[in-house]
């Protein structure tokens, strides 16, 4: 038997891994205090540490018992003893290290705690500031705890996966110039070269195409990126990872075949019993889903599909519908099935909804008796409601929301918030499923709103769908890109792109959308000079790392499957960052301190 002198410093084994076949040994546990419970002449304690928690528990009548009782929770202590079997009505079955106990003989103090500003132990709700202050607490807590280690799992399967692929690992630069990927950078003052910039990578775009260009035939990377843009609940400012990754000559089919796998699998392995979209993935045109789903990034849980009901509406007795379809607009028809027979508050509670998004408000039809039913109906043909319920595949017992608007893009829009607010208020969503689509086809170019200018409308590096002659021949706003994105449940993964290698069709892309042959060969010359010496066809995606956790995790809000994050001010509130800096670091960084100046008030 090993002697107590004999015994590791600070354990012997970790507070998850004791059972009750360990009864009759001395063992030596190192953990936090976790919670305390005294029961008068016995003093219990559950340690924990990363792997599990332990009851150990020392009577009244020890030389320790005073320290111990003394304990504030969440310090650190070593203890020594003998393993315990518990009493049959004792026993913990919710807990792995339920059926033995440790008996205290010895205790060492290794950190003691001061008073908390939060509890680890329990589930209580704090406000996010101060979560994020004291992030090494929050960390420790089941549920974040547990969000950080399925991240480290789903990371470490992706890297498993795409090397069994063939892959190759390389990093890219992090320091290097701007690139535009839709967000501000991030800038960092160069020491040596007075007056210039550095920006931290939004994406690995130029930098994995180049390694294509290199003769490299398929590259990931989990990367870091960084972007100078608002919070969301799916979008941590400041930074985020990808999986990046870069293949040649690839068609689009290859960049799926690769993907799915990959990405099905991961969530397969990590689903917990839920259900996953099997291989190969739905693929939809951009143009079809904003049609049927009011959004490029559906979410196929929902089974309701939207229908043009345009023309059924042109030149009705139905006058504002008849009007904005002569003004060259549309009417988008949104089903509520069953809905028929719910009570007339359950549309005046979205109609009011739909006014408080700005909206005009919500008409609808129901149809029973093989009779359309309301505002509408009875201002309308009963030949019109008889085809709108043909188009929409209605029956009697269900009803149809409107949207109509001048703009189709915006009509498309809000019957996307109708269809998803329907879903919800007559809970349709399909419960334990990770839901995938392709959504591709994506429009190369679009109109500005505010200049009216003809722009990129996704990645400027993308291949035209018909190349050159599609740029010469084709209205811009007609040509597609070899675009697609993926999403999962109604959340972009990524995007990603069939890469446009050649620089003619570079340069012809650029002049549709304003740009010089100049401007272009002085923003982009890096990759621009690379494409001149021989670049193969190539393409990739970058599915977003955070994202997939927090599906994964069941999480509304990505922070809580980042380790540090920023709050929604992109501000790091336990280092203080951003911080100011000392004047003798504007002087050696060649900069000026010029804050913006204060607004004043009346």
């Amino acid at each position: 038997m090993t002697s107590v002198s004999e015994l590791h410093p600070f354990r012997t084994h970790t507070c998850g891994e004791l059972r009750l076949n360990n009864a009759g040994i001395t063992a030596r546990l190192s953990g936090w205090v976790h919670r305390k419970r005294d029961h008068g002449n016995l003093l219990f304690i559950d340690l924990r540490d990363h792997y599990g928690l332990t009851q150990v528990m020392i009577e009244s009548d020890s030389q320790n018992f005073s320290l111990v009782e003394s304990l504030r929770l969440e310090s650190v202590i070593t203890v020594t003893g003998s393993i315990e079997k518990r009493s049959q009505e004792t026993i913990n079955t919710e807990l792995a290290t339920g059926e033995i106990e440790l008996r205290i003989d010895e205790i060492n103090i290794e950190s003691e705690a001061d008073l908390l500003p939060m509890q680890v132990a329990g589930d209580a709700v704090y406000p996010e500031d101060l979560r994020l202050r004291y992030r090494f607490l929050d960390l420790r807590r089941e549920v974040v705890h547990k969000n950080i280690i399925l991240r480290n799992n789903v990371i470490t399967s992706i890297r498993r996966r795409m090397t069994e692929a063939g892959f190759l690992e390389f990093q890219t630069p992090i320091l290097t110039a701007s690139s535009p990927e839709g967000a501000r950078d991030y800038l960092v003052p160069s020491r040596i070269h007075p007056a210039k910039f550095y920006a931290l990578p939004q994406a690995p775009q130029i930098f994995k195409q180049l390694i294509m260009v290199s003769g490299f035939d398929k590259y990931f990377q989990i990367a870091p990126c960084f972007r100078d843009e608002d919070a969301r609940a799916d979008r941590s400012p400041g930074e985020f990872y990808q999986l990046d990754v870069e293949m040649s000559f690839c068609t689009q089919d290859d960049v799926f075949n690769v993907l799915e796998p990959v990405l099905g699998g991961v969530f397969e392995e990590f689903s917990q019993g839920r259900n996953v979209t099997i291989p190969p993935f739905p693929r939809i045109p951009y143009r079809e889903s904003m049609l049927k789903y009011g959004s490029d990034k559906p979410d196929l849980r929902n089974p309701l599909i939207i229908a043009d009901v345009t023309e059924a509406f042109r030149e009705s007795k139905f006058g504002l519908f008849a009007k904005i379809v002569s003004e060259g607009g549309v009417v988008r028809a949104i089903p509520a099935i069953g809905a028929a027979s719910r009570p007339r508050s359950f549309f005046d509670k979205l109609n009011d909804w739909a006014r408080n998004q700005g909206q005009g408000g919500l008409g609808y039809i129901s149809y029973l008796d093989d009779e359309g039913h309301g505002p509408i109906a009875r201002n309308l043909e009963t030949v019109r409601t008889d085809t709108i319920k043909d188009i929409v595949n209605l029956t009697n017992g269900d009803a149809v929301f409107f949207v109509a608007n001048k703009d189709a893009f915006s009509a498309a829009k809000f019957a996307g918030e109708v269809r998803t607010r329907v879903c919800d208020e007559m809970k349709f969503q399909e419960k334990g499923f990770f839901k995938f689509c392709w959504i591709t086809d994506y429009p190369m170019y679009e109109v500005d709103e505010g200049s009216g200018q003809v722009v990129f409308s996704h990645n400027p590096f993308s291949m035209p769908q018909g190349g050159m002659e599609a740029l010469e021949a084709k209205d811009p706003l007609d040509i597609l890109a070899y675009q697609y994105d993926i999403v999962c449940n109604g959340v972009e993964l990524s995007s990603g792109a069939i890469r446009n290698h050649r620089p003619e069709i570079m340069y012809k892309a650029f002049e549709i959308a304003g740009y010089s042959k100049e401007f272009v060969e002085k923003q982009f010359s890096g990759l621009l000079n690379a494409l001149k010496f021989g670049a193969p066809p190539h393409g990739g995606s970058a599915p977003g790392i955070d994202r997939m956790v927090m599906l994964l995790a069941e999480e509304p809000n990505i922070r809580e499957v980042v380790l540090f994050p920023m709050n929604q001010q992109a501000e790091d509130l336990m280092m203080n960052a951003p911080a100011e800096i000392t004047s003798e670091r504007y002087q050696e960084l060649h900069i000026k301190k010029a804050l913006p100046r204060a607004t004043k008030s009346n």
